[in-house]
């Protein structure tokens, strides 16, 4: 007998392991504050002056003015043009830009959690939903998307205020990013003004390949996640300064110090002996005592200093010679301990040498565990910072002592080698400056480096599997067509069934005891209602009573128990069933459900639709990873809240059958935004085509151009849920609805009465209509094609005629657009991209007494 199986089945019965469920407990205090950046996450309902009306008519005309081929323009900042590395790219620069939106009407998406804030880095403004918006006509500021192949740099136009105005730091921005992420320089521009314009990452991903050389969601998430850290750094740095220049103890060196730190550990490292309630460092105990022009002298003029005219013999701290010694060493250990190249050669001796990190006492596989810090594995980080939290064990960063060995050698004779010969006296006081230096403060430095540094990429490798075990879940290929019965096993009190239609409905809620006397008479029961339903196909959950449950099926199977129904039957993964079950959202969309019930119908429709049920359970509940307590959960929230956005928007949406809880997660729309469309759909019908967007309360220009692509009108669906009355209340409303024209518009407010558009069930974005009609006259095809064989036909002729790069040129548009066109054009019309995943594993049952044999290494796709 073959049975059915879901992805996110488990034959098994599913081991969690046992310091998943360890509660999190405070870090201790060898550990700095988190190096992960502060996670910005998008707000809702934010409230921000409208854009004033002289600003928004003043538009126009410099949107005539950049068309103008002979107009000149400003240079614009490092971050959004870069250098031209090709005659091509000068041209260019003196071309106008075409293809997208401008970026009035951004919306506030970033911010920290702590005192931190992004809003005065990134120059945001509000959406004025009153504004007529179309893709139809010139935008006033457009980005270039001239043919770019992949690995050659596409420049952009920039809008508005450059982020790097904004980055007061002694490094650029840009550079470091780069060398950080190790992408090229252009690329990293393009995505910082990319994110400036409040852009998301699947349309960024999706229809802005060639700016961004068709980098993936993951890889730009993290651009995006390495650009926050470094602008939460030069925040806090600037914040540090002013602080530090009101209390009137900031000078050129402290500062220049502070803005040369790239990292949040670097930064507290030179603000730590600063800090409002810290204890006065011994170096500033010195310079307070005016020690510091010694200090100076001992480098510069070593052969004209004499420490005997330093003492003071009524004051503590230089009244003898000893101690005026003892703080010209304090100082100059603190000079070596915060002078870049000092630290920058010490890093390299490190890295040149075997760093241990040892771990003792006894916590299972970690009692005296020592690895090398290079080749350490991430999840044995999380154990170890988990065991050190716990008290049980304590963990040190071994350095060898040959690396103290040369860094004073060449402290000594090189960085802080004095500049004129030094007396005896004056060499014993610098080595030993060197050595305090190494060993109070540099070192420690090091230590909490390498652990901080240690533990971020942990955290992130940890991440990266969650974000990859939740995408495959999500992506899991829906059963389509089937009457399905959903299966919540259990012993004391009962099984739950829930048999749900192929559009996801309830037909029959039911507790069958199968585990006790009254088995015989309960199977009766379970082939009744599987003949009156003609259900086919059972889904059996992998909780309490799993395998119990299986065998009761299987022995019916095997008997044809339930002929002439071809019954067949999966395991799938439950977790976050029962936390769904008793929550909000469940109340409201099975109000008169009991909770156990509800669990059943999650089963259930966790195999019709993956995706559509698992948006509503929290990420962390559903069972993707361990250590997920072990970590930032800003970090990890952030991530996964990305991923569900990704195959949300990259799966696309029917406007008009989807939820109101996987509408809020397309890109571009939030919890207000969707819950706005849904009451627009219930007050005024179906949407007709993805111009009625523009009519919902809230929806912006920028909303709309990051969303209108992911959401579709399947004219099938729209068909089946309207009537003709239901469509004239769609098109009246259109009319009732529609702004009112404002003075001084160069175009009417007014939207024609609404129309099916054929384009709308595609994955074509509409700023990209004209070039597909051009397209579909250039290859003579019609709307009513689309998805159709012909069209098909008539696409490939055409290629077989011109490549695709020569018909690119023709309509004057990019090889990335138009690729996307020629997709969305021959996909058939209820294209899933799911579909072409293998995501159902078979499973053979050999007898009723042996188990399952798991043919992990096949995979099939059904229908």
């Amino acid at each position: 007998k073959v049975l059915l199986s879901s992805q996110n089945v488990l034959f098994h019965p599913r081991s969690q392991n046992h310091e998943s469920d360890q509660e999190e407990v405070e870090e201790e205090e060898w550990q700095p504050k988190e190096s992960a950046p502060q996670q910005m996450k998008k707000t809702e309902g934010m409230t921000t002056k409208p854009v004033a009306k002289n600003a928004t008519k003043s538009r126009e005309p410099k949107a005539k003015a950049v068309r103008k081929p002979a107009a000149k323009r400003a240079v614009a900042p490092k971050v959004g043009l870069q250098e031209a590395p090709t005659p091509a790219m000068k041209r260019e620069e003196e071309e106008p830009a075409a293809g997208t939106l401008s970026s009035s009407g951004m919306e506030s998406w970033w911010m920290v959690k702590e005192e931190v804030s992004m809003s005065e880095l990134l120059s945001v403004k509000n959406e004025d939903p009153g504004d007529d918006f179309t893709f139809e006509e010139p935008p006033p500021k457009k980005i270039k998307l001239s043919s770019a192949p992949q690995g050659k740099p596409v420049k952009r136009q920039t809008t508005g205020c450059s982020l790097s105005s904004n980055i007061h730091m002694n490094w650029d921005l840009i550079e470091v990013l780069s060398e950080r992420m190790q992408l090229e320089r252009w690329v990293c521009a393009n995505l910082v003004q990319l994110f400036q314009e409040e852009n998301t990452i699947p349309f960024i991903v999706r229809y802005r390949k060639e700016i961004i050389n068709h980098m993936d969601a993951d890889d730009v998430r993290e651009v995006q996640l390495a650009l926050e850290e470094l602008c939460t750094v030069s925040k806090k740095c600037q914040s540090i300064c002013q602080t530090l220049k009101k209390e009137g103890v900031l000078n050129a060196g402290l500062e220049e110090a502070l803005k040369n730190c790239r990292t949040r550990d670097e930064l507290e490292h030179v603000y730590a002996p600063y800090k409002k309630g810290s204890k006065l460092s011994k170096a500033r105990r010195a310079k307070q005592l005016g020690l510091d022009p010694a200090a100076q002298a001992l480098l510069q003029t070593p052969q004209t200093l004499s420490l005997h005219s330093w003492v003071k013999p009524h004051i503590q701290g230089v009244s003898t010679l000893e101690e005026v010694a003892t703080g010209v060493e304090q100082i100059l250990a603190d000079m070596m301990a915060k002078d870049k190249e000092t630290l920058a050669y010490v890093r390299s001796l490190c890295d040149r040498n075997t760093v241990t990190i040892h771990s003792s006492l006894p916590f299972h596989l970690y009692y005296d565990f020592t690895c090398d810090v290079r080749r350490i594995q991430h999840h044995q980080i999380l154990a170890i910072n988990r065991g050190e939290n716990l008290k049980i064990l304590t963990v040190k960063v071994n350095i060898p002592d040959w690396v103290k060995s040369e860094f004073c050698r060449w402290c000594v004779n090189v960085r802080w080698r004095p500049k004129a010969y030094a007396r005896e006296d004056l060499m014993k006081i610098l080595n030993s400056a060197v050595e305090d230096s190494y060993k109070r403060l540099i070192m420690p430095l090091l230590c909490r480096s390498y652990r901080s540094s240690l533990t971020a990429a942990a955290e992130k490798e940890s991440v990266a599997m969650f974000v990859r075990n939740l995408r495959r879940r999500l992506l899991a290929c829906p059963v389509r067509g089937r009457v399905i019965m959903g299966v919540d096993p259990g012993f004391k009190h009962g099984c739950k069934l829930a048999i749900l239609s192929p559009t996801s409905q309830i037909l029959h809620t039911d507790v069958v005891y199968l585990h006790c006397a009254r088995g015989t008479r309960e199977a009766d029961k379970l082939r009744n209602l599987m003949m009156k339903y003609n259900c086919q196909t059972l889904v059996i959950g992998n909780g309490t009573a799993c395998r119990e449950t299986e065998a009761f099926f299987t022995d019916l199977i095997a008997k044809k128990f339930f002929h002439p129904l071809d019954v067949s039957y999966c395991i799938t993964n439950e977790a976050g069933a029962s936390i769904y079950s008793v929550s909000p959202e469940a109340a409201k969309e099975m109000p008169d459900l009991d909770p156990n019930l509800r669990s059943a119908v999650s089963i259930g429709r966790r195999v019709q639709d993956p995706l559509a049920e698992l948006v509503k359970i929290d990420p962390k509940h559903i069972g993707i990873g361990t250590y997920q307590h072990d970590m930032s959960q800003a970090s990890l929230k952030s991530a996964l809240g990305g991923v569900v956005e990704e195959c949300v928007s990259f799966v696309g949406v029917d406007v008009n059958m989807c939820s109101e809880t996987l509408l809020r997660h397309v890109a571009g729309l939030n919890a207000g935004r969707a819950r706005s469309i849904v009451e627009w759909r219930e007050k005024s019908g179906p949407f007709i085509n993805r111009e009625q967007l523009k009519l919902v309360k809230g929806l912006g220009p920028k909303s709309f151009q990051q969303c209108a692509g992911f959401i579709r009108i399947n004219p099938e669906h729209f068909q089946t849920l309207c009537s003709s009355g239901a469509l004239a209340k769609s098109q009246n409303a259109a009319v009732s609805e529609k702004p009112v024209p404002k003075k001084g518009k160069g175009k009417t407010s007014v939207l024609a009465t609404p129309q099916l558009n054929a384009l709308d069930q595609t994955c074509i974005h509409p700023e990209s209509y004209s070039i597909a009609q051009r397209f579909l006259a250039l290859i003579e095809g019609r709307m009513e094609e689309i998805g159709q064989q012909e069209m098909k036909e008539r696409v490939e002729a055409a290629l077989r005629r011109d490549s695709l790069e020569k018909l690119a040129k023709t309509l004057d548009t990019s090889l990335e657009t138009l690729q996307l066109i020629v997709d969305g054009l021959t996909q058939p019309p209820s294209f899933d991209i799911r579909q072409s995943k293998s995501c159902y594993v078979f499973c053979l049952k050999l007898s009723q007494a042996c188990h399952f044999l798991c043919l992990d290494l096949i995979h099939f796709n059904i229908g």
